[in-house]
C-alpha cells in the first residue's frame, strides 16, 4: 500500500508564513532551506507513517495525531487508510496548549 500526504490549509499557509518570515529577517535563501527541511522531514512518512510520536496534547481527538519535529517546528499529522495529512507546523517555542486551539 503507498502512503500518499497531504497538506492542510492550514500546514500549508503555516508554511508559506514561514517562508514569508525568514524572506524579511534573513533572506530568501535561507527561508526556502529551512521549508525545504520540513517537507523532506514529513517525506519519511511515506515509508513509516508511524514514525512521530503520539500527539498527548491532542489525545481527546478522534484523530490519532502525531508528529514529527523538524528545527524550532512540530508537524502534527494523523494516518487514515493510505492518506498520511499534515495537520499543522506548529513553532515549538510558542505556548504548547496553542496547539490544542489549532
Amino acid at each position: 500500500m503507498e502512503i500518499r500526504i497531504e497538506w492542510s490549509e492550514l500546514s500549508e499557509r503555516q508554511l508559506k508564513d514561514i517562508f514569508d518570515y525568514y524572506s524579511v529577517e534573513a533572506s530568501t535563501r535561507i527561508a526556502r532551506k529551512i521549508v525545504n527541511r520540513i517537507v523532506d522531514r514529513v517525506s519519511i512518512l511515506e515509508n513509516n507513517p508511524f514514525a512521530g510520536p503520539k500527539e498527548e496534547l491532542l489525545s481527546n481527538y478522534p484523530e490519532e495525531y502525531r508528529y514529527l519535529v523538524e528545527s524550532n517546528y512540530k508537524i502534527i499529522y494523523w494516518k487514515k487508510e493510505d492518506i498520511v495529512t499534515i495537520a499543522s507546523v506548529f513553532d515549538y517555542r510558542q505556548n504548547p496548549e496553542k496547539i490544542i486551539k489549532i
